[in-house]
Protein backbone atom coordinates (compact mmCIF):
# COMPACT_ATOMS: atom_id res chain seq x y z
CA UNK A 1 0.00 0.00 0.00
CA UNK A 2 3.05 2.23 -0.20
CA UNK A 3 1.95 3.60 -3.57
CA UNK A 4 -1.00 5.42 -1.93
CA UNK A 5 0.13 8.71 -0.30
CA UNK A 6 -0.32 9.71 3.33
CA UNK A 7 -1.05 6.20 4.60
CA UNK A 8 -4.58 6.15 3.12
CA UNK A 9 -4.14 2.87 1.23
CA UNK A 10 -6.71 0.08 1.47
CA UNK A 11 -5.98 -3.49 0.36
CA UNK A 12 -9.12 -5.16 -0.96
CA UNK A 13 -9.67 -8.81 -1.80
CA UNK A 14 -12.01 -9.14 -4.76
CA UNK A 15 -15.10 -11.30 -4.24
CA UNK A 16 -17.17 -10.62 -7.35
CA UNK A 17 -16.84 -8.64 -10.56
CA UNK A 18 -19.75 -7.91 -12.88
CA UNK A 19 -19.25 -7.56 -16.63
CA UNK A 20 -21.26 -5.63 -19.20
CA UNK A 21 -21.23 -4.31 -22.76
CA UNK A 22 -18.32 -1.99 -22.04
CA UNK A 23 -16.16 -4.96 -21.05
CA UNK A 24 -17.21 -6.78 -24.22
CA UNK A 25 -16.15 -3.82 -26.35
CA UNK A 26 -12.82 -3.47 -24.55
CA UNK A 27 -12.16 -7.21 -24.86
CA UNK A 28 -12.76 -6.84 -28.62
CA UNK A 29 -10.20 -3.98 -28.73
CA UNK A 30 -12.91 -1.50 -29.73
CA UNK A 31 -12.34 0.80 -26.78
CA UNK A 32 -10.09 1.50 -23.80
CA UNK A 33 -6.39 2.12 -23.26
CA UNK A 34 -3.74 0.66 -20.97
CA UNK A 35 -2.16 2.74 -18.19
CA UNK A 36 1.17 4.40 -18.91
CA UNK A 37 3.97 1.87 -18.77
CA UNK A 38 1.75 -1.15 -19.50
CA UNK A 39 0.89 -2.96 -22.72
CA UNK A 40 -2.28 -4.45 -21.23
CA UNK A 41 -5.37 -3.27 -19.34
CA UNK A 42 -6.93 -5.20 -16.45
CA UNK A 43 -10.63 -4.81 -17.15
CA UNK A 44 -13.65 -4.97 -14.84
CA UNK A 45 -15.20 -1.82 -13.40
CA UNK A 46 -18.00 -3.46 -11.38
CA UNK A 47 -15.97 -4.75 -8.45
CA UNK A 48 -17.12 -5.91 -5.03
CA UNK A 49 -14.69 -6.99 -2.34
CA UNK A 50 -13.65 -7.19 1.29
CA UNK A 51 -11.00 -5.12 3.06
CA UNK A 52 -7.90 -7.12 3.97
CA UNK A 53 -5.68 -4.37 5.44
CA UNK A 54 -5.62 -0.60 5.81
CA UNK A 55 -2.93 2.06 6.04
CA UNK A 56 -2.25 3.99 9.28
CA UNK A 57 -4.29 7.03 8.26
CA UNK A 58 -7.40 5.26 6.97
CA UNK A 59 -10.28 6.69 8.95
CA UNK A 60 -13.52 4.82 8.27
CA UNK A 61 -12.66 1.39 6.86
CA UNK A 62 -11.53 -1.69 8.77
CA UNK A 63 -10.45 -5.22 7.77
CA UNK A 64 -13.52 -7.32 7.09
CA UNK A 65 -15.63 -4.47 5.69
CA UNK A 66 -17.40 -5.10 2.39
CA UNK A 67 -16.65 -2.40 -0.17
CA UNK A 68 -17.08 -1.18 -3.73
CA UNK A 69 -14.63 1.21 -5.36
CA UNK A 70 -15.72 4.03 -7.63
CA UNK A 71 -14.59 4.04 -11.27
CA UNK A 72 -13.47 7.54 -12.32
CA UNK A 73 -10.22 9.05 -11.06
CA UNK A 74 -9.38 12.77 -11.02
CA UNK A 75 -7.87 14.59 -13.96
CA UNK A 76 -6.99 18.27 -14.23
CA UNK A 77 -10.29 20.14 -14.61
CA UNK A 78 -12.02 22.22 -11.95
CA UNK A 79 -14.66 19.51 -11.57
CA UNK A 80 -12.02 16.87 -10.93
CA UNK A 81 -10.55 19.08 -8.21
CA UNK A 82 -13.83 19.11 -6.26
CA UNK A 83 -14.52 15.37 -6.52
CA UNK A 84 -16.79 15.49 -9.58
CA UNK A 85 -14.48 13.71 -12.02
CA UNK A 86 -17.59 12.17 -13.60
CA UNK A 87 -18.28 15.74 -14.83
CA UNK A 88 -14.75 16.34 -16.13
CA UNK A 89 -14.16 18.65 -19.07
CA UNK A 90 -10.77 17.05 -19.78
CA UNK A 91 -10.39 15.28 -23.12
CA UNK A 92 -8.39 12.56 -21.36
CA UNK A 93 -10.12 10.81 -18.49
CA UNK A 94 -9.24 7.94 -16.18
CA UNK A 95 -11.57 5.04 -15.44
CA UNK A 96 -10.55 1.90 -13.59
CA UNK A 97 -10.98 -1.09 -15.84
CA UNK A 98 -11.95 1.06 -18.81
CA UNK A 99 -9.41 3.71 -19.71
CA UNK A 100 -5.83 4.36 -18.53
CA UNK A 101 -6.32 2.69 -15.13
CA UNK A 102 -6.39 -1.02 -14.27
CA UNK A 103 -9.69 -2.49 -13.12
CA UNK A 104 -10.97 -5.07 -10.67
CA UNK A 105 -11.01 -8.38 -12.58
CA UNK A 106 -8.12 -9.58 -10.45
CA UNK A 107 -7.56 -11.07 -6.98
CA UNK A 108 -6.63 -7.90 -5.07
CA UNK A 109 -6.36 -4.17 -5.58
CA UNK A 110 -5.04 -1.24 -3.54
CA UNK A 111 -6.84 2.10 -3.51
CA UNK A 112 -7.04 5.37 -1.62
CA UNK A 113 -9.93 5.26 0.85
CA UNK A 114 -11.51 8.37 -0.70
CA UNK A 115 -12.48 6.20 -3.69
CA UNK A 116 -13.93 3.32 -1.67
CA UNK A 117 -17.52 3.04 -0.44
CA UNK A 118 -18.53 0.78 2.42
CA UNK A 119 -21.34 -1.68 1.76
CA UNK A 120 -23.46 -3.01 4.69
CA UNK A 121 -23.11 -6.69 5.48
CA UNK A 122 -26.79 -7.12 4.67
CA UNK A 123 -26.02 -6.27 1.03
CA UNK A 124 -23.02 -8.56 0.62
CA UNK A 125 -24.93 -10.96 -1.66
CA UNK A 126 -25.95 -8.17 -4.07
CA UNK A 127 -23.15 -5.63 -3.61
CA UNK A 128 -21.75 -6.35 -7.07
CA UNK A 129 -24.81 -4.53 -8.45
CA UNK A 130 -23.85 -1.23 -6.80
CA UNK A 131 -21.75 0.16 -9.66
CA UNK A 132 -24.45 -0.29 -12.34
CA UNK A 133 -26.98 1.01 -9.81
CA UNK A 134 -24.97 4.25 -9.58
CA UNK A 135 -25.46 4.97 -13.29
CA UNK A 136 -29.22 5.03 -12.69
CA UNK A 137 -28.75 6.99 -9.47
CA UNK A 138 -26.76 9.73 -11.15
CA UNK A 139 -29.11 10.16 -14.10
CA UNK A 140 -32.25 10.30 -11.98
CA UNK A 141 -30.64 12.58 -9.37
CA UNK A 142 -29.56 14.93 -12.16
CA UNK A 143 -33.16 15.13 -13.38
CA UNK A 144 -34.37 16.18 -9.94
CA UNK A 145 -31.50 18.64 -9.53
CA UNK A 146 -32.32 20.32 -12.85
CA UNK A 147 -36.00 20.58 -12.00
CA UNK A 148 -35.35 22.45 -8.77
CA UNK A 149 -35.77 25.45 -11.12
CA UNK A 150 -39.52 24.69 -11.08
CA UNK A 151 -39.78 24.96 -7.25
CA UNK A 152 -42.64 22.43 -7.06
CA UNK A 153 -41.77 19.75 -9.62
CA UNK A 154 -43.72 16.64 -8.67
CA UNK A 155 -43.28 13.98 -11.37
CA UNK A 156 -45.87 11.20 -11.34
CA UNK A 157 -44.99 9.07 -14.35
CA UNK A 158 -41.72 7.74 -15.67
CA UNK A 159 -40.57 5.61 -18.57
CA UNK A 160 -37.46 3.45 -18.72
CA UNK A 161 -36.18 2.63 -22.18
CA UNK A 162 -34.43 -0.73 -22.04
CA UNK A 163 -34.95 -3.62 -19.63
CA UNK A 164 -31.46 -4.98 -19.12
CA UNK A 165 -29.60 -4.65 -15.83
CA UNK A 166 -29.46 -0.84 -16.00
CA UNK A 167 -33.10 -0.51 -17.02
CA UNK A 168 -34.26 -2.77 -14.20
CA UNK A 169 -32.22 -0.83 -11.65
CA UNK A 170 -33.48 2.51 -13.00
CA UNK A 171 -37.06 1.24 -12.73
CA UNK A 172 -36.35 0.20 -9.14
CA UNK A 173 -34.95 3.63 -8.23
CA UNK A 174 -37.97 5.37 -9.75
CA UNK A 175 -40.41 3.06 -7.98
CA UNK A 176 -38.66 3.73 -4.67
CA UNK A 177 -39.32 7.42 -5.34
CA UNK A 178 -43.02 6.66 -5.77
CA UNK A 179 -43.37 7.12 -9.53
CA UNK A 180 -45.59 5.09 -11.85
CA UNK A 181 -43.09 3.34 -14.12
CA UNK A 182 -43.47 1.91 -17.62
CA UNK A 183 -40.48 0.00 -18.97
CA UNK A 184 -40.04 -0.63 -22.69
CA UNK A 185 -38.19 -3.68 -24.04
CA UNK A 186 -38.06 -5.83 -27.15
CA UNK A 187 -38.50 -9.32 -25.70
CA UNK A 188 -41.87 -11.08 -25.81
CA UNK A 189 -43.33 -12.58 -22.66
CA UNK A 190 -42.89 -14.89 -20.82
CA UNK A 191 -39.82 -12.90 -19.83
CA UNK A 192 -38.04 -12.88 -16.47
CA UNK A 193 -37.28 -9.16 -16.69
CA UNK A 194 -40.97 -8.40 -17.23
CA UNK A 195 -41.88 -10.48 -14.17
CA UNK A 196 -39.28 -8.62 -12.12
CA UNK A 197 -40.72 -5.28 -13.23
CA UNK A 198 -44.22 -6.38 -12.32
CA UNK A 199 -42.97 -7.51 -8.89
CA UNK A 200 -42.04 -3.90 -8.03
CA UNK A 201 -45.26 -2.47 -9.47
CA UNK A 202 -43.92 -1.37 -12.86
CA UNK A 203 -45.52 -2.06 -16.25
CA UNK A 204 -43.70 -3.81 -19.09
CA UNK A 205 -44.34 -2.94 -22.74
CA UNK A 206 -42.97 -5.10 -25.55
CA UNK A 207 -42.14 -2.68 -28.37
CA UNK A 208 -42.41 -5.46 -30.94
CA UNK A 209 -46.14 -5.50 -30.18
CA UNK A 210 -46.76 -1.88 -29.23
CA UNK A 211 -44.55 1.05 -30.18
CA UNK A 212 -43.46 3.78 -27.79
CA UNK A 213 -45.60 6.22 -29.77
CA UNK A 214 -48.70 4.01 -29.45
CA UNK A 215 -48.10 3.54 -25.72
CA UNK A 216 -47.86 7.32 -25.26
CA UNK A 217 -51.14 7.82 -27.11
CA UNK A 218 -52.79 5.43 -24.66
CA UNK A 219 -51.19 6.48 -21.36
CA UNK A 220 -49.96 10.02 -21.99
CA UNK A 221 -46.46 11.47 -22.01
CA UNK A 222 -43.97 10.90 -19.23
CA UNK A 223 -42.65 13.38 -16.67
CA UNK A 224 -39.26 11.62 -16.56
CA UNK A 225 -37.69 9.28 -19.10
CA UNK A 226 -34.53 7.30 -18.45
CA UNK A 227 -33.08 6.07 -21.73
CA UNK A 228 -30.41 3.36 -21.76
CA UNK A 229 -30.93 1.17 -24.83
CA UNK A 230 -27.87 2.10 -26.89
CA UNK A 231 -30.19 2.96 -29.79
CA UNK A 232 -30.25 6.50 -31.19
CA UNK A 233 -33.61 5.72 -32.80
CA UNK A 234 -35.09 5.14 -29.34
CA UNK A 235 -33.52 8.42 -28.17
CA UNK A 236 -35.47 10.37 -30.78
CA UNK A 237 -38.66 8.46 -30.03
CA UNK A 238 -38.14 9.30 -26.37
CA UNK A 239 -37.78 12.99 -27.18
CA UNK A 240 -41.35 12.88 -28.48
CA UNK A 241 -42.64 11.08 -25.36
CA UNK A 242 -41.58 13.68 -22.76
CA UNK A 243 -44.36 15.64 -21.07
CA UNK A 244 -44.33 19.40 -20.54
CA UNK A 245 -41.79 20.36 -17.86
CA UNK A 246 -40.39 16.86 -18.27
CA UNK A 247 -36.83 15.53 -18.35
CA UNK A 248 -35.20 13.02 -20.69
CA UNK A 249 -32.03 11.45 -19.27
CA UNK A 250 -29.71 9.91 -21.85
CA UNK A 251 -27.19 7.24 -20.85
CA UNK A 252 -26.80 5.43 -24.20
CA UNK A 253 -23.36 5.27 -25.80
CA UNK A 254 -23.89 5.31 -29.59
CA UNK A 255 -20.63 5.18 -31.50
CA UNK A 256 -21.97 4.39 -34.96
CA UNK A 257 -22.98 6.58 -37.92
CA UNK A 258 -26.70 5.78 -38.15
CA UNK A 259 -28.85 8.28 -40.05
CA UNK A 260 -32.48 8.88 -39.13
CA UNK A 261 -35.36 10.91 -40.48
CA UNK A 262 -37.09 12.69 -37.59
CA UNK A 263 -39.78 15.43 -37.27
CA UNK A 264 -37.11 17.93 -36.24
CA UNK A 265 -39.29 21.06 -36.32
CA UNK A 266 -41.97 19.50 -34.14
CA UNK A 267 -39.46 18.12 -31.63
CA UNK A 268 -37.77 21.51 -31.35
CA UNK A 269 -41.09 23.37 -31.03
CA UNK A 270 -42.39 21.07 -28.30
CA UNK A 271 -39.16 21.27 -26.30
CA UNK A 272 -39.24 25.07 -26.37
CA UNK A 273 -42.95 25.55 -25.69
CA UNK A 274 -43.02 22.74 -23.14
CA UNK A 275 -39.97 23.82 -21.09
CA UNK A 276 -38.54 20.34 -21.59
CA UNK A 277 -35.01 19.23 -20.69
CA UNK A 278 -32.71 16.63 -22.21
CA UNK A 279 -29.50 15.80 -20.32
CA UNK A 280 -26.66 13.39 -20.89
CA UNK A 281 -25.33 11.42 -17.91
CA UNK A 282 -22.20 9.28 -17.72
CA UNK A 283 -20.42 7.47 -14.89
CA UNK A 284 -21.11 8.46 -11.27
CA UNK A 285 -19.71 10.31 -8.27
CA UNK A 286 -19.14 9.08 -4.74
CA UNK A 287 -22.49 10.61 -3.72
CA UNK A 288 -24.24 8.40 -6.26
CA UNK A 289 -22.54 5.31 -4.81
CA UNK A 290 -23.69 6.28 -1.32
CA UNK A 291 -27.29 6.93 -2.38
CA UNK A 292 -27.13 3.64 -4.28
CA UNK A 293 -26.30 1.84 -1.04
CA UNK A 294 -29.29 3.48 0.65
CA UNK A 295 -31.66 2.58 -2.18
CA UNK A 296 -30.43 -1.00 -2.31
CA UNK A 297 -31.00 -1.28 1.44
CA UNK A 298 -34.52 0.12 1.00
CA UNK A 299 -35.15 -2.28 -1.87
CA UNK A 300 -34.13 -5.24 0.30
CA UNK A 301 -36.69 -4.08 2.87
CA UNK A 302 -39.54 -3.35 0.43
CA UNK A 303 -38.88 -6.07 -2.16
CA UNK A 304 -36.94 -8.80 -0.32
CA UNK A 305 -34.88 -10.99 -2.63
CA UNK A 306 -35.62 -8.92 -5.75
CA UNK A 307 -32.04 -7.76 -6.32
CA UNK A 308 -30.68 -11.30 -6.00
CA UNK A 309 -32.79 -12.37 -8.96
CA UNK A 310 -30.79 -10.06 -11.22
CA UNK A 311 -27.63 -12.11 -10.57
CA UNK A 312 -28.47 -14.78 -13.10
CA UNK A 313 -25.13 -15.97 -14.48
CA UNK A 314 -22.17 -16.60 -12.16
CA UNK A 315 -18.85 -17.81 -13.55
CA UNK A 316 -16.59 -19.24 -10.86
CA UNK A 317 -12.91 -18.36 -10.84
CA UNK A 318 -10.67 -16.06 -12.87
CA UNK A 319 -9.33 -19.09 -14.73
CA UNK A 320 -12.73 -19.38 -16.44
CA UNK A 321 -12.49 -15.94 -18.05
CA UNK A 322 -13.17 -17.42 -21.51
CA UNK A 323 -16.52 -18.72 -20.28
CA UNK A 324 -17.22 -15.29 -18.77
CA UNK A 325 -16.80 -13.55 -22.11
CA UNK A 326 -18.54 -16.26 -24.10
CA UNK A 327 -21.61 -15.68 -21.92
CA UNK A 328 -21.22 -11.94 -22.37
CA UNK A 329 -21.06 -12.40 -26.14
CA UNK A 330 -24.13 -14.67 -26.13
CA UNK A 331 -26.16 -13.70 -23.04
CA UNK A 332 -29.19 -15.89 -23.88
CA UNK A 333 -31.53 -14.13 -21.46
CA UNK A 334 -28.93 -13.40 -18.78
CA UNK A 335 -29.45 -10.27 -16.71
CA UNK A 336 -26.17 -9.87 -14.83
CA UNK A 337 -23.15 -11.98 -15.72
CA UNK A 338 -20.44 -11.90 -13.09
CA UNK A 339 -17.27 -13.62 -11.96
CA UNK A 340 -17.11 -15.24 -8.52
CA UNK A 341 -13.47 -14.48 -7.85
CA UNK A 342 -13.36 -15.75 -4.26
CA UNK A 343 -15.66 -16.62 -1.38
CA UNK A 344 -16.43 -14.17 1.43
Amino acid sequence: MSDVPDGRGVLVRILRVGVDGTDKEINAAEYGAAPDGYDFLVIGHEGFGQVEAVGPNVSFLRPGDFVVATVRRPGKSLYDAIGLQDMTTDDEYFERGINLRHGYLTEYYVEDEQFIVKVPQGLKDVGVLLEPMTVAQKGITQAYEIQRRLKVWRPRTAAVMGTGTLGLLAALVLRLRGLEVTAFGRTPEPYLNARLLEAIGATYVNTAERSITDAVKQSGRFDLIFEGTGSSAVVFESMQAVAKNGVLVLTSITGGDKRLEVPADRINLEFVLGNKVMVGSVNASRDNFETGVRDMSQAEAEYPGWLRQLLTDPVRGLDNYRDLFERLQNPNGAIKIFCEVSAS
